[in-house]
């Protein structure tokens, strides 16, 4: 299993940026994505951004985890998320 959550880029400082994921706010690494700008949402995988996703994707994501924190399942390729 992987799990990947989406948040919101407040701030960034060389390779890492303040993320907020509902209101917890956390540093990660955005040397896989480094054209990321302040606003933007990104995927996270163990503290990395991994995916830039558009400012509809990114409030869509959100609200699905935190409307259903636990009923929701998102199924994807090769992982599944819980």
């Amino acid at each position: 299993m992987c799990l990947a959550y989406p948040g919101k880029i407040k701030s960034i400082k060389n390779s890492t940026a303040w993320v907020d994921f509902n209101g917890i706010e956390k540093a990660i690494n955005i040397s896989i994505v480094p054209k990321v700008k302040v606003g933007e949402y990104v995927i996270v995988h163990a503290g990395f951004a991994i995916e830039i996703l558009s400012a509809a994707e990114g409030t869509n994501c959100q609200e699905i985890f935190k409307s259903d924190k636990n009923e929701t399942r998102l199924d994807c390729e090769n992982c599944e998320i819980s």
